[in-house]
């Protein structure tokens, strides 16, 4: 994996980190290219429960993208598509993925990098994290993907509200908003989001998969098939099932298989 993008296992939780400290976390082309890769490979293996997405260090967790590059790599139309093939499959790989995904968010969280975060499962930031996305300032609009992302997670007045405005706004702002799901003190981020991965680490793994599957397919149109009715009954069928129903007649803490 590309240093831009670092992996780090704890047992079946992985924690994807944003590498570009130094400027708090400035997404460059390279960094959307691994993060998609990244995403796609854990979203594929059963060995993983959850993912917690973050920025490395504490000052940002991605200050939108690296505005350094565009002289040479979205400096034009055509470049802008070539480097917007890349920034949307990174998305759709964190719109897809099979597992529960898990924002840290420490500080900044602007541009890209509330893009990255809205698309995930759960979002824990910082009493003194920020929020925008000042694409008119910079005379770019906002991608349908993204818009997208924005407008099902907190609604189409709050996005045109965040992309017609431009500002920065505050972390309990954003959690009003419904852009965040919980504040925590800035140095509880990262306890609060591994507890959290722990929390879900620990329940059935295919309910997990089928819920976020289920919650895509709501988000994007809210006709329900019979198939899709009829798979909600496919729990019933599995181990995780019985080990679940077993441990709690017994009071004990069950320990699912994903099977």
């Amino acid at each position: 994996m590309a240093d831009s993008i670092l992996l780090a296992r704890d047992g079946d939780i992985a924690t994807l980190s944003l590498n570009n400290a130094d400027k708090l976390n400035a997404l460059t082309l390279a960094m959307w290219q691994a993060l998609g890769e990244s995403l796609n490979q854990l979203s594929s293996s059963d060995d993983v429960r959850c993912i917690v997405l973050r920025g490395a260090g504490t000052r940002a967790f991605a200050a939108g993208a690296d505005i350094g590059e565009f002289p040479a790599r979205r400096s034009n139309r055509a470049q802008a598509r070539t480097y917007a093939q890349v920034t949307t499959a990174a998305m759709a790989a964190i719109e897809a993925c099979r597992h529960p995904v898990v924002a840290m968010i420490h500080g900044a969280c602007v541009g890209g990098g509330l893009e990255i975060a809205s698309l995930c499962d759960i979002r824990i930031c910082g009493e003194s994290s920020r929020f925008g996305a000042p694409v008119g300032q910079l005379g770019l609009t906002m991608s349908y993907a993204e818009l997208g992302a924005l407008i099902r997670l907190a609604g189409r007045a709050v996005a045109m509200e965040i992309v017609l405005e431009g500002r920065i706004f505050s972390a309990q702002e954003a959690l009003a908003n419904g852009l965040v799901s919980r504040v925590v003190a800035d140095d509880a981020v990262e306890a609060e989001a591994l507890a959290t991965a722990r929390r879900i680490s620990r329940g059935a793994p295919l309910v997990a998969r089928w819920h976020k599957q289920a919650a895509r397919k709501l988000c994007l149109s809210p006709s329900i098939s019979e198939v899709d009715i009829e798979s909600a009954f496919d729990c019933f069928d599995t181990e995780d099932f019985h080990i679940g129903a077993e441990a709690f007649n017994a009071k004990q803490k069950p320990v699912f298989k994903g099977k």
